[in-house]
C-alpha cells in the first residue's frame, strides 16, 4: 500500500477517534429532557437527602437517583425510561413536566408527601406502563387527560385525597389490568362505561364517596377477579342479579355501601373465594344453592336477613369464617358445618351466629378444637345448659388472627458469636447446612386484597409462590412476620437469605440483589387469586445491599454511550498503529520479503511482560480451527474470530490476511506498542501469535458485536 494512504488513513481515524471521543464526553441525555428533570426537581423538596445527585450534570450518565434511561437509537440519545422514587420522604408537588417524557415506561412515587393534584400532562405518556402514586396527599380530580394512557396496566393512586368523579375516559386504558383508586374521596357514578374494559382483573374502589347504582354491565368483564368496593354509598340499589355471571371472579366485596335488596344466587361463579356482602340493609333469605367449593369466607353480617342458616355451607375444605351474626335468622344452629371436612395443619375455621334469631340445635355440637362458634344473643343460649352449648354463649368466644411470626427460628445450638448481629447477620433456618450465617435482604410488602380470611395455613403455600416467582431455593425465604390491616389487608415482612454454597457465601452480590429488587419493584411477580395484588412498601437493606440501588444497572452510561466510547478508542488505537507504522515504513527498505504462510518466523524478544505469545495451535483450537460460525466480523486488513482458550476466557482474535501482513520487526514492534496503551475505555490486548507465517492478535472480547452492527 503506498505510504500516502497510510497517512491519510491515520488522520480520518484520528479524526473519527476525536469525533467519537467528543460524542462519549458531551451530555447523553436528550437535552429536552434534562430541562424536564430539572422542572420535575424544582417542584420538589428533598427533606431525607435522597436527590443530592440530582445537582450532577448529565442525567444518565451520572446516575441521578431513581433515574433509569434507555438509548433511542434514532436519535443518539439517551431517554428517561423510569422514575423509580419510592419511599424517598419527598414532599412538595408533581411537575407538570413529567408529561414531557416520550420514552417513560414507570412514573413511580410511591409512599412520598406529595401534595397538589395529578398534572393533566401526564396523560402524554403514551408509552407509561406503570403509573405508581399510591400513599402521597394527592388531592384534586382525576384528569380526563389519564385515560389517553392505553399502554398503562396498573393504575396505583390509593391511599390519597382524590376527590370529584370517575372519568368516563377510562374505558380508553385498554391495557388496564389493575385498578387500585381505593381510599381516596373519589365521589359520582361509577361510569358503566368501564366495563369496556377488556383486561381489568383487580378494580379496587373501596373507602370512598362513591354513589349512584352498581353497573350491571361489569358483568361482561371477560377477566375480572376482584370487585372490591367497600364503604361507599349506593343507598337504594341493589346487587345486580347479573353478577352471577361472572366466569372468572374470585372475590366480590361490597361492604358498607347501603345496598339493599336481596342476595343474588352467585352458586354459578365458578372460582369465588370470598363473598363479603356485610354491614348493609339485605333482606330475604340466603341463597340454598351451594357455593363454590373453595371458598374460604363468606360474611354476610350485620344485614337483615331473614329464614333458617341453610345446609349448604358444609362441606367447604378450605372455609374459614362464616359470619352471620347481627341478623335475623331463625331455626336451628348446624352441627354439620365442620363435618366430613378434612381441615390441614393451622387450619381454623370460626362460625359466628351471634345476635341472631336461633332458637334450637340441629344435633349434637362437638366441634373439633380448631372450629370456634360464637351464639351469643340467640334465644338458643337461654337453654345453654340444656343442648351443652354453654361454652359457646360466652362473649369473644375464640381469637381472630391479627399477627403472628414464623415458626421458624434458628437452632438453639448454633454459637450466637460465630453471627454478629451487630452486622445484621442472622443463622438461616432451613438451610441444608446446619449453622449457616447469612446477610438476609428484609422486603415489606402489603397484600391488597388476599382472598383468605386467616393467613397461618397459606404461609407456606405463599413462601413456595414466592421463592418459585424469584427463582429462589424454598430455604432462602423467612416470613419475619404478618399484620392484619384494615381493608383488611396483610402486611408481611420477609427475609431473603443467599443461596449455600459453602460456608463463606453468606452474602448476595449485588446482581442478585438488584434482579430480586427490580422483579418485585416492577410487580413481575405472577398473579395469585388467594393472595391477590400486593403492593411494594420497603426494602430493608444493610452492609454492602445498602448500596445497590434499583437504577444501578439500568441507567448511567448505557451500551450505547460505552459503544461510543470503544469505537472512539479503537479507532484512535488503529490511528496511533497506523502512524507508528508509517515512520517505521520510511525507515525500512523498500523490498520486503513475502512472508509464506507455511513459514515459521524467527522470534525477536518482545518487551511486552502483559501480553502471551500464543501458539498457531492454541488459537487454532480456540476458534474450532477458524471456523465461520467462530467469525464475528472483517475488514480490509482480515477477519476477526471470538475464541475460547482452555482457561475459559472468551477473546477476539484479529487474523491478518495475505497481502495485510506487515514485516516481522513491525509486527512485533506494534505489538510492544499496543501493550503499552492502558485505559479503561481501551479494549486491552492480551496477546499474539506469529506462528506458521500468520499476524495475529489476541484481544478481551466485548460482546456487543461488529462496529457494522453497532453503527
Amino acid at each position: 500500500m503506498p505510504r500516502w494512504r497510510f497517512c491519510l488513513i491515520g488522520i480520518i481515524l484520528g479524526l473519527l477517534s476525536c469525533h467519537f471521543l467528543q460524542l462519549a464526553s458531551a451530555q447523553m441525555t436528550d437535552p429536552f429532557e434534562v430541562d424536564a428533570l430539572q422542572a420535575v426537581r424544582r417542584a420538589l423538596k428533598d427533606t431525607g437527602k435522597n436527590l443530592n445527585s440530582w445537582k450532577k450534570t448529565d442525567p444518565c450518565a451520572s446516575n441521578w437517583t431513581g433515574v433509569i434511561c434507555l438509548m433511542d437509537p434514532s436519535d443518539g440519545y439517551l431517554h428517561v425510561q423510569e422514575l423509580r422514587l419510592l419511599n424517598m420522604k419527598l414532599s412538595g408537588k408533581l411537575a407538570p413536566a413529567l408529561g414531557l417524557f416520550s420514552h417513560m415506561t414507570v412514573l413511580n412515587f410511591m409512599w412520598n408527601n406529595l401534595t397538589g393534584s395529578i398534572p393533566k400532562e401526564i396523560g402524554n405518556l403514551i408509552t407509561l406502563k406503570l403509573l405508581l402514586l399510591s400513599g402521597n396527599q394527592i388531592s384534586g380530580p382525576l384528569p380526563d387527560e389519564l385515560g389517553s394512557l392505553s399502554n398503562v396496566t396498573i393504575l396505583n393512586l390509593d391511599n390519597n385525597n382524590i376527590s370529584g368523579p370517575l372519568p368516563k375516559t377510562f374505558a380508553n386504558m385498554t391495557s388496564a389490568r389493575h385498578f387500585h383508586l381505593n381510599n381516596n374521596s373519589i365521589s359520582g357514578q361509577i361510569p358503566p362505561e368501564l366495563s369496556a374494559l377488556p383486561q381489568l382483573l383487580h378494580f379496587l374502589l373501596d373507602n370512598n364517596n362513591l354513589s349512584g347504582y352498581l353497573p350491571q354491565e361489569f358483568s361482561r368483564m371477560p377477566n375480572l377477579r376482584i370487585l372490591q368496593f367497600d364503604n361507599n354509598n349506593f343507598e337504594g340499589t341493589e346487587i345486580p342479579n347479573s353478577y352471577k355471571n361472572m366466569p372468572k371472579l374470585v372475590k366480590l366485596s361490597l361492604r358498607n355501601c347501603r345496598l339493599q335488596g336481596t342476595i343474588p344466587d352467585l352458586s354459578s361463579v365458578p372460582n369465588l373465594l370470598y363473598l363479603d356482602l356485610s354491614s348493609n340493609q339485605l333482606t330475604g333469605s340466603i341463597p340454598t344453592n351451594k357455593l363454590a367449593n373453595n371458598i374460604t369466607t363468606i360474611d354476610l353480617s350485620n344485614n337483615m336477613l331473614t329464614g333458617p342458616i341453610p345446609s349448604n355451607f358444609s362441606g367447604f375444605t378450605f372455609l374459614q369464617r362464616l359470619s352471620l351474626e347481627n341478623n335475623n335468622l331463625s331455626g336451628s344452629v348446624p352441627s354439620n358445618i365442620w363435618q366430613n371436612v378434612n381441615f390441614r395443619a393451622n387450619a381454623t375455621l370460626t362460625l359466628d351466629f351471634q345476635n341472631n334469631s336461633l332458637t334450637n340445635v340441629s344435633g349434637a355440637i362437638d366441634p373439633p378444637s380448631n372450629v370456634t362458634i360464637r351464639l351469643q344473643g340467640n334465644p338458643v343460649c337461654t337453654n345453654a345448659n340444656e343442648f351443652n352449648i354453654v361454652q359457646f354463649c360466652g362473649p369473644n368466644i375464640g381469637d381472630d388472627e391479627v399477627s403472628g411470626t414464623s415458626n421458624n427460628t434458628s437452632n438453639p445450638t448454633c454459637p450466637p458469636q460465630s453471627c454478629p448481629a451487630s452486622l445484621h447477620m442472622e443463622y438461616v433456618p432451613e438451610s441444608p447446612a446446619s449453622c449457616f450465617c447469612a446477610l438476609p435482604l428484609g422486603v415489606d410488602v402489603r397484600l391488597r386484597s388476599p382472598s383468605i380470611s386467616d393467613f397461618r395455613p397459606y404461609m407456606n403455600a405463599y413462601m413456595l409462590y414466592v421463592t418459585s416467582s424469584l427463582g429462589l431455593n424454598r430455604y432462602q425465604l423467612l416470613i419475619n412476620s404478618f399484620l392484619w390491616q384494615k381493608g383488611p389487608r396483610l402486611l408481611i415482612s420477609l427475609k431473603v437469605f443467599p443461596q449455600y454454597v459453602n460456608s463463606t457465601t453468606n452474602e448476595f452480590n449485588k446482581n442478585e440483589v438488584y434482579r430480586i429488587m427490580d422483579l418485585i419493584a416492577t410487580f413481575t411477580l405472577p398473579l395469585s387469586d388467594v393472595f391477590g395484588p400486593y403492593e411494594l412498601i420497603n426494602f430493608t437493606r444493610h452492609g454492602p445491599y445498602a448500596d445497590v440501588i434499583l437504577e444501578d444497572q439500568k441507567s448511567g452510561m448505557s451500551k450505547g454511550a460505552v459503544i461510543g466510547i470503544v469505537l472512539g478508542s479503537i479507532a484512535g488505537l488503529i490511528a496511533i498503529s497506523l502512524i507508528i507504522l508509517f515512520i517505521f515504513y520510511k525507515k525500512k527498505s523498500k523490498h520486503k520479503q513475502e512472508v509464506s504462510k507455511k513459514q515459521s518466523i524467527a522470534k525477536i524478544p518482545i518487551k511486552a511482560a502483559s501480553v502471551k505469545g500464543f501458539s498457531f495451535t492454541e488459537l487454532e483450537k480456540a476458534t474450532s480451527g477458524f471456523s465461520e460460525s467462530s467469525l464475528v466480523g472483517q475488514g480490509g486488513y482480515g477477519k476477526v474470530y471470538k475464541g475460547i482458550l482452555d482457561t475459559g476466557t472468551a477473546v477476539a482474535i484479529k487474523r491478518a490476511q495475505q497481502g495485510s501482513l506487515q514485516g516481522e520487526r513491525e509486527f512485533l514492534t506494534e505489538i510492544e506498542i499496543l501493550s503499552r496503551l492502558h485505559h479503561r475505555n481501551l479494549v486491552p490486548l492480551v496477546g499474539y501469535c506469529d506462528e506458521e507465517g500468520e499476524q495475529m492478535l489476541v484481544y478481551e472480547f466485548m460482546p456487543n458485536g461488529s462496529v457494522h452492527d453497532l453503527l
